[in-house]
């Protein structure tokens, strides 16, 4: 086996090679980008394990900071809104990153096959997000994963055993637990993620927190506490947050009135939804928007 460094320069030099606009790859579930602005970021992530070839990412989860860095690894268990920039990202020196999509079904799979140990079921959920160093065996698998690009008549085989080598590696290791959760249908992780894919999908309606914990199997007090526990936000932060991201991405698209996608989203008072845009996006609705869509025309 290489050594971390010149794994991770493989690494690089693949991604750079078959980075694309939307990140996606023809091997399933895995993902490259290449980033060369430092400008932040709004976006909803979804389950993944990502590594940091080049470059440094700094996410803001709620109130929580996580700095991502060349050489770690990036552990995702939920879809969670996230803030974040690549620090000093430019064409010159771009962030590139390689991910892969972290699946329930495949983790269960391999739950089966560890030796037996005590996965916490009952305790309170681990934060959504964190970062640690990549062992040589995670890059190794990875590097392989991204040879598979250049070798497509190999990946419908080798592609799901080299994704299984990655998981078992990270469910063997120190963070397992984390990751064990996605595939525990009993686990607190399971619960959240119900009132989580709720939310997701039913955004512009309005949802106590008595009904969420109901749908989790919760009571409302432990739903609250495990909640926040996985995003780092209460329910109705995370709610809010969705809103005003699905309300960004309608501007940009070319949506021009302002009042109607706030209403769209869920905000009964075209104030309260324009307030609360600029607080987050730092601009007014409009304005924007405006400059979003001609800075991705240039």
């Amino acid at each position: 086996m290489l050594q971390p460094d010149a794994l991770l320069a493989e690494i690089r030099a693949l991604i750079a090679r078959h980075a694309r606009p939307g990140s996606r790859t023809p091997i399933d579930g895995l993902l490259v980008s290449r980033v060369e602005t430092a400008e932040t970021e709004y976006s909803l992530t979804e389950p993944l394990l990502v590594v940091m070839a080049q470059g440094a990412k700094r996410l803001l989860l709620g109130d929580h900071v996580i700095e991502h860095r060349a050489g770690h690894l990036l552990t995702v268990t939920a879809d969670l809104p996230v803030t974040g920039n690549f620090v000093g990202a430019s064409p010159a020196y771009p962030s590139l990153a390689a991910a892969v999509v972290l699946r329930p079904a495949t983790i269960a799979s391999l739950l089966l096959e560890l030796p037996a140990r005590p996965w916490p079921r009952g305790t309170l959920p681990q934060p959504a997000i964190t970062s640690t160093l990549a062992s040589p065996e995670v890059l190794d698998a990875l590097v392989r994963l991204l040879r598979l690009i250049e070798r497509p008549a190999d990946a419908p085989v080798l592609a799901p055993m080299i994704e299984r080598e990655i998981l078992w590696r990270l469910l063997s290791g120190p963070g397992g637990a984390a990751v064990a959760q996605i595939g525990l249908a009993d686990s607190g992780l399971a619960h959240v993620n119900k009132a989580i894919e709720w939310i997701r999908g039913n955004y512009a309606e309005p949802a106590a927190v008595s009904d969420l914990a109901r749908l989790a199997g919760m009571s409302p007090s432990a739903f609250h506490q495990r909640f926040r526990a996985v995003t780092a936000m209460s329910p109705l932060q995370f709610t809010k947050r969705i809103r005003l991201q699905e309300a960004r991405a309608l501007l940009i698209a070319g949506a021009n009135d302002v009042a109607r996608v706030g209403s769209q989203v869920g905000y009964a008072s075209p104030t309260q939804f324009s307030r609360e845009y600029r607080r987050l996006f730092g601009h007014p609705p409009g304005r924007d928007a405006e400059r979003l869509r001609a800075s991705i025309g240039r």
